[in-house]
């Protein structure tokens, strides 16, 4: 399977331990909001539908990329830079 690169990888300090995650590619985003987001709230539906339709090129990846740092913050998430 080909990953979908998304422009400069976007680096979080998360919410529950401080570690710094590098996001590099729409794939491991994806992942994370299905298994490892820290909350259920709309920010986070609405990235996750965002992602999937950029992976099915049903728009474009970087508007799947700003919906996921708005679902970050929501779920305090601090962006840092990258690494």
């Amino acid at each position: 399977m080909m990953e979908i690169q998304w422009g400069q990888p976007v680096v979080l300090i998360t919410p529950h331990d401080g570690e710094a995650e590098r996001f590099g590619t729409i794939e491991k985003a994806r992942y994370w909001l299905r298994r490892k987001w820290p909350v259920s709230d709309n920010a986070r539906n609405t990235a996750l539908r965002q992602v999937e339709a950029a992976m099915d090129c049903m728009q474009p990846v970087e508007e799947a990329r700003n919906a996921f740092l708005v679902a970050a913050l929501s779920a305090g998430f601090v962006p840092a830079r990258a690494i």
